[in-house]
């Protein structure tokens, strides 16, 4: 009994080292971390409602309606709960250690429970922590690589499980709506995970079968409306982000993943072995006999996807975003199994069984991949967790902002998404977006610079277009290959005065390896020479694109028209814009560019009010959820009442 303690010590020591590896030194800025960041800056500058109008990328976006908010909010409650103390880039950082931890930590807390033994409870911890396997919320993709939310939001699943767990002792559905909701508004991909886990302990709760039921219902109408503030609004207006659909999630590609990692398919076999023992007609009663299910109700609802969903062209979910959320549930079977198995063998002490199963479960890893089945320690080259002074000395970013402070009014197109962090060639090559953050070090609004996104403007640079269509293609693959769905050297200097007029560009920043493809700059009579600075081509227009004035929170003014009719804005279209002219509203309309232009009457000569607001869809999300929140604070007290 006295060596209880041990594994829960042991694991979180080795998380700690671990984190410490690959975290201490400053801001984490590898790939889509400086846009996490950034993110983060929107709720503490712009607001905390999603539907928050931000210009500072792709001409202004509600960036966080198209994109779950939670880890943003997270970030932003760190800082505020520092009163300060922590600024952006140390809350940041503590977030981090939080992301990576909490998927191991709250496994084994829930397989402790589970199995009531600390020892075997702790490969399956061991193995949430370190788990890669292509898995956006592993440790390579899900922390190096910055896709964050997806690793908060998997790390939030076993809480849940384990709030669920409790239902024949203690039921307390409030806190089970509580982390769902909290799961979909930081990755709903990990949602149906959740969903399922909640219908698996309704259907195995003791009691008449209608008390299942009613604890479900309750579980998942209050989860839902909870996070209706963010999810009815994204839902009515879906047109207005594009699915980001990129990879290739059928069932042959989804098989050939798990065949390239044999860790996996261990995983799977020894989860459908626990399955099959809990289950067996004759087996003892087990306490984990509804968390056996998890992962063959996972499997299901993944071919559900890849088979039915995904060829009706809904692609909003594609089935290998599920795969992390099967990945767990598998652990957690083949823990089960681990349990069982250890239950035959009462010779062998837990202590043993767990040693030699974590044992096996490094050797399978293939560490010798690109991408192992599990990250075992952070690797040692220099650009494998690069932090921002680093970098940014490196390339010289810093000098490229104080430039860009000084170019003329106008917006920022980078005809990068990210700077290189080796000077090789491959789009896989190790990166950053650390040009994201040019709105934050320069007070000036970008175009590009940044990871994939689903704004329609960025469409446009990215396909030609600002119809809502998947995008398919990662947009570090058309980097110095593409710009406004043209090659670089198809794309000519006429054409881009067009689009550069009604986007207001006013400065183009390259790269020194575009030179040669950059004749629609470098040959156009708008543009001045180019500059030089570390890998950046600079290149300025001799024609300023003064953009809307800012004119309070969510207001924005534009000089007063010479005349009538339909004027570009130069802003991005959303329904939440209403415009106003002399006290009189403006009609509105999307551009041929996805831009907001306005009709305004014959004459002109009055200034035009730009006002981004929330309409009847939003503030009846947020009713929603607002009842949603009274109802969960008076069941939770009437539960304390009775004690």
């Amino acid at each position: 009994m006295t060596t209880r303690w041990v594994p829960a010590l042991a694991l979180a020591i080795y998380g700690l080292v671990f984190a410490g590896k690959a975290l201490h030194g400053g801001l984490l800025v590898f790939d889509d971390h400086p846009g996490q960041l950034y993110r983060i800056w929107h709720v503490l500058t712009v607001g905390v409602w999603p539907w928050r109008f931000n210009t500072g990328w792709w001409a202004g976006y509600a960036e966080l309606q198209f994109y779950p908010p939670g880890f943003s909010y997270a970030g932003a409650a760190v800082h505020l709960a520092s009163l300060g103390a922590l600024d952006l880039a140390a809350s940041y950082r503590l977030l981090l250690w939080v992301t990576f931890l909490l998927p191991g930590a709250a496994t084994y807390a829930l397989l402790a429970r589970v199995l009531k033994d600390p020892w075997l409870a702790l490969p399956g911890g061991f193995l949430a922590l370190t788990l890669s396997a292509g898995s956006r919320s592993g440790v390579e993709e899900g922390m190096r690589w910055g896709l964050v939310a997806a690793r908060l939001g998997w790390g939030l699943l076993p809480l849940l499980a384990l709030s669920l767990h409790r239902w024949p002792d203690r039921p307390r559905p409030v806190i089970a709506a509580a982390l769902l909701a909290a799961i979909i508004v930081t990755h709903p991909a990990h949602a149906p995970a959740g969903v399922v886990l909640v219908l698996l302990a309704a259907w195995h709760a003791p009691g008449p079968g209608g008390e299942g039921r009613r604890r479900a219902a309750l579980s998942l109408g209050l989860a839902g409306g909870l996070a209706a503030f963010w999810l009815l609004p994204l839902v009515a207006h879906l047109g207005m982000a594009l699915p980001l659909a990129w990879g290739q999630p059928s069932p042959a590609t989804l098989a050939r993943s798990l065949l390239t990692h044999p860790l996996l398919l261990v995983l799977i076999a020894a989860s459908a072995l626990g399955w099959w023992m809990v289950t067996l007609p004759g087996s003892p009663p087990s306490a984990g006999a509804w968390l056996a299910g998890w992962a063959p109700a996972m499997a299901g609802v993944i071919l559900l996807d890849a088979v039915v969903v995904q060829p009706l062209g809904l692609v909003w979910l594609p089935a290998d975003r599920l795969l992390d959320s099967f990945f767990l549930a598998s652990t957690a079977g083949a823990s089960l199994a681990l349990g069982a198995a250890a239950r035959r063998l009462p010779t062998l002490p837990s202590w043993s069984v767990a040693v030699s199963s974590i044992g096996l479960c490094a050797l399978l890893s293939g560490w010798y991949l690109a991408e192992p089945a599990l990250s075992l320690w952070p690797r040692g080259w220099p650009n494998e967790w690069p932090k921002y002074e680093t970098v940014a000395r490196g390339v010289r970013v810093r000098e490229l902002w104080e430039a860009l402070g000084q170019a003329p009014p106008g917006r920022i197109l980078f005809a990068h998404s990210a700077v290189p962090l080796e000077y090789r060639s491959g789009w896989r090559r190790p990166h950053s977006h650390i040009t994201a953050l040019t709105p934050i070090a320069t007070g000036r609004e970008i175009l590009n610079g940044t990871f994939t996104h689903p704004s329609p403007i960025a469409g446009l640079l990215y396909t030609g277009s600002a119809d809502n269509r998947p995008i398919t293609t990662l947009v570090e693959e058309r980097d110095g290959v593409t710009l406004f769905g043209r090659p670089l050297t198809e794309l000519d200097a006429s054409r881009f005065n067009e689009l550069a007029g009604q986007l207001r560009v006013s400065a183009v920043v390259a790269l020194d390896e575009d030179q040669g493809r950059l004749d629609f700059v470098a040959r156009n009579p708008v543009f001045a020479p180019a500059a030089r600075i570390g890998p950046f081509v600079l290149f300025l227009s001799r024609v300023p694109r003064p953009l809307p004035s800012a004119d309070g929170p969510q207001r924005w003014r534009l000089p007063a028209p010479d005349g009538g009719g339909w004027l570009p804005t130069g802003m991005a279209y959303s329904p939440l814009w209403r415009c106003r002219a002399g006290g009189q509203r403006l009609p509105t309309r999307r551009g041929e560019l996805g831009l907001l232009e306005v009709n305004v009457p014959p004459g002109g000569g009055t200034p035009i009010e730009l006002e981004h607001r929330a309409g009847a869809i939003e503030w009846s999300g947020l009713a929603v959820s607002a009842a949603s929140l009274l109802a969960l604070l008076a069941l939770s007290a009437r539960r304390r009442s009775y004690g």
